[in-house]
């Protein structure tokens, strides 16, 4: 590097620093009201609000917890609010917003067969205590970290992220079985999915675009429709393995934490796998390691 160029690099990422630490400064001047509940808490419940995505709501589960403080909760989307975390070249199931109508339906025996969650529907302008999506106002980079610290971040509070925090029915039927679900977002360079095909029970959650990708890949994969997120977590919950990139069907393996392996994307590595039976990786020699190890214990 010549010596011209050094300065010129020095200065740029000097300057990029001061930025961002401008930016973050900015951001927490005004900071909404998130350390108390938005109105006061009189019931056996109290009341959170979601605006999505599919994922974070899962991710935001251990938060909502230390926040009821063992009471019920009530649980209440807010629809069609705009998708802020996409490209136009990243497809998402639900097109420009985070959640509708069919999230509603696709969440609710999912979210009916939880412990502690008393009551799930839309927003239609109940009261709230506390608004989950308020992680959002605050400068933090979203990009990194853990999504579900982003509510400890937000709320000040904590919970064991090495234990289950969902629970549902295993399906016994797929215990032989590997699930596997790659979005078409999130794809890490260099990483396929081929070699997979010399293991049998190959099972494929998501959209059925998503799986006629991942078949050029591995012939042999079968395709698992589900008709709600209850039956896919169940049959998450009851897999010999579970792999897939940064997308909703993880989280649900996250939070049931089973036998998993996540392939983490290089630009957004805001997905951290905890707790035991745990793999994550963005190499193609590790992910096959991985693989092999824990298959032929």
């Amino acid at each position: 590097m010549s010596f011209l160029k050094k300065i010129w690099t020095d200065w740029k990422l000097s300057y990029n620093h001061r930025q961002k630490e401008k930016s973050f400064v900015n951001g927490i001047t005004h900071p909404p009201q998130v350390l108390t509940p938005l109105v006061p808490i009189t019931g056996d419940a109290v009341h959170f609000k979601h605006t999505g995505h599919a994922g974070d709501v899962i991710y935001s589960i251990p938060a909502m917890k230390a926040l009821a403080k063992g009471r019920k909760i009530h649980l209440y989307f807010e629809l069609h609010q705009p998708n802020r975390d996409f490209t136009q070249q990243m497809k998402h199931p639900n097109g420009n917003v985070m959640l509708n109508e069919k999230s509603v339906a696709m969440f609710a025996p999912l979210m009916q067969q939880q412990p502690g969650m008393q009551h799930f529907a839309a927003w239609n302008g109940e009261p709230i205590h506390y608004d989950l999506t308020a992680f959002r106002s605050f400068p933090f980079d979203y990009r990194m970290y853990s999504i579900t610290r982003w509510y400890f971040l937000t709320f000040a509070v904590t919970a064991d992220l090495g234990k289950p925090w969902l629970q549902v029915v295993p399906d016994k039927n797929f215990a032989d079985k590997i699930v596997l679900a790659r979005s078409s977002r999130y794809h890490t360079p260099g990483i396929s999915y081929s070699f997979l095909s010399q293991y049998p029970n190959l099972v494929f959650v998501g959209v059925p675009d998503e799986y006629e990708v991942m078949k050029q890949e591995i012939p042999n994969l079968v395709y698992q429709p589900v008709n709600n997120f209850a039956e896919l977590a169940s049959v998450i919950a009851g897999s010999k393995l579970f792999i897939g990139n940064q997308s909703f069907p993880f989280s649900l393996a996250e939070a049931l934490k089973v036998k998993r392996i996540l392939e983490v994307y290089h630009q957004c590595p805001n997905v951290v796998p905890e707790g035991s039976d745990a793999y994550d990786f963005c190499y193609q020699p590790q992910f096959e390691k991985i693989v092999s190890d824990i298959l032929n214990r």
